[in-house]
């Protein structure tokens, strides 16, 4: 008996002390009678408010499981997922009228200028060699390593050799160079390089005010600059052909199509790569240029 108290003074009884001593401390805020910890036995839920600062009650935040802030979160519950009938919790699903920067996973807003997730972005610029050979051997590329610079050197250069070899392929032109002086043979090709200079850029002008006016988002240098280089680079093989043959061969009349169709081919990739654009708006956007360049150019060495 004796070591029956002595374990109870010093073990047991010890324990009881301390357990009574937390116990007269502890102020439960149940009704006396009523275990506190009823709510967290099978069958019972408990009350948790949610409430994170910074965001105003009543909106749908992500990150909740899609409860409304300050409203009660029940402990054995499902999530309440406020969303239309039959639609269950999933990335980036949020309510119909939830705020604008929740309704995206990533809460950034949406680029919606021409489709794209995002805008796209040029790269460094490029030589003349790579440039000029780039249009041709992988245009979609090079047109949005080029979208934001400005090609009015190359542009210029190459409108400058074009209107010489369009003053000696045309026939009548050819002539009265040929059998005039110098000084009359030097004014007509300087005129011929200032008029083409002016004609590239204004056509170009022309398709990216329709660009813009269909909801491109492109430059305006770039856009003009590139559309000189490939107006005037895809009627090359023509201008070299009728140097030697007449404009009435049907080689030269030939290649007159061909490339006339693939400048409509790369004046749209440009259009839709530098401003955005579906094809169908693309093709319209560079329309008039076109058709300034079957009439202008194409069609009076032609016929």
């Amino acid at each position: 008996m004796a070591g029956n108290g002595s374990l109870s003074g010093n073990g047991w009884g010890g324990g009881e002390r301390e357990y009574a001593a937390g116990a007269a401390a502890y102020e439960p805020t149940e009704p006396r009678g009523v275990d506190p910890y009823r709510g967290d036995q099978p069958g019972h839920t408990r009350a948790f408010a949610v409430n994170p600062a910074g965001y105003p009650a009543g909106e749908d935040t992500a990150g909740y499981g899609g409860q409304y802030v300050g409203e009660p979160y029940y402990y054995g519950e499902e999530p309440r997922y406020p969303r239309e009938a039959g639609a269950g919790p999933g990335p980036g699903a949020t309510q119909p009228d939830a705020p604008s920067w929740a309704r995206s996973p990533d809460h950034v807003a949406t680029y919606r200028a021409g489709g794209r997730s995002g805008p796209r972005t040029g790269g460094p610029r490029l030589r003349w060699r790579e440039l000029l050979l780039g249009i041709y051997r992988a245009p979609a590329r090079t047109f949005d390593q080029m979208r934001d610079h400005q090609v009015w050197l190359p542009a210029i250069t190459v409108s400058l050799l074009y209107a010489v070899l369009a003053v000696l392929g045309f026939g009548d032109t050819h002539n009265e160079v040929v059998n005039s002086t110098f000084a009359i043979a030097a004014w007509s090709l300087l005129g011929a390089a200032v008029a083409f200079t002016v004609a590239g850029l204004m056509l170009g002008s022309v398709t990216y005010a329709l660009a813009r006016q269909l909801g491109g988002d492109g430059p305006w240098a770039s856009t003009v600059g590139l559309s000189v280089l490939v107006g005037w680079t895809s009627d090359v093989p023509r201008m070299l052909l009728a140097l030697f043959l007449p404009s009435a061969n049907v080689v030269v009349q030939a290649v007159g199509w061909l490339t006339w169709v693939f400048c409509a081919v790369l004046l749209t990739t440009l259009v839709r790569r530098v401003h955005d654009l579906p094809w169908g708006k693309a093709a319209g956007a560079v329309s008039l240029q076109l058709l300034a360049l079957l009439v202008l150019i194409k069609l009076p060495t032609l016929g």
